[in-house]
């Protein structure tokens, strides 16, 4: 993952389990989340759901650290396996930290995760669109709430109220849109076509 690009990064429950069993896990997963990821990625929009969740990250820039110097013209296949990037060492630890609280909590044991979790680079301004869009459109695409306002677990909230602090880089949309009222506009015009489509 190198610095300036932006990702959209998802991961789902190893198996048929869910990830999130309670209110509580999904806020520590929050919570660990800022902990690893806060400093290394700004994050735009995220999505936590039972069995998966979505983010909309951009490596930040001025990153004073190691592993970035080999990472050119890597797929982000071999990405997944550069070792030395920072970033994604973040994330596995992230992951790691959260998996073995969860086991604890549960008294389960073995992989919470899929191992490899995935990320695919946002190219041009249109994905970015149709992906912060998807995102927040999730919970009704798998049939968890039938208006994305309602589901609980989304950056929708964040933005819907700038006066509450939040974690989320909540400015950065306005390169895509013209404005919140544009976001709620394309949400509707697009709800249909968004429904029925992968992002990946």
């Amino acid at each position: 993952m190198e610095p300036e690009q932006s990702y959209h990064i998802y991961n789902h429950a190893n198996g048929t389990e869910n990830i999130f069993r309670e209110e509580e896990n999904y806020r520590f997963f929050l919570q660990q989340y800022a902990k690893y990821l806060g400093e290394k990625v700004d994050t735009y929009a995220f999505c936590l759901m039972p069995n998966h969740f979505h983010l909309l990250v951009c490596v930040k820039s001025g990153l004073d650290l190691p592993g970035f110097e080999n990472l050119a013209g890597l797929s982000p296949t071999k990405l997944g396996h550069a070792s030395k990037n920072p970033v994604t060492k973040a994330f596995s630890d992230f992951f790691n930290s959260y998996s073995k609280a969860f086991n604890k909590r549960f008294e389960r044991r073995g992989s919470l995760f899929v191992e490899h979790f995935k990320r695919t680079p946002i190219l041009d301004e249109r994905q970015w669109q149709e992906t912060f869009l998807y995102i927040h459109l999730n919970p009704v695409k798998h049939g968890f709430v039938k208006d994305h306002a309602n589901w609980k677990w989304s950056s929708w909230h964040a933005y819907q109220n700038p006066e509450k602090p939040s974690n989320l880089e909540r400015t950065y949309y306005n390169n895509f849109f013209d404005g919140w009222e544009h976001v709620k506009n394309m949400m509707e015009m697009k709800k249909e076509w968004l429904m029925n489509k992968e992002l990946k």
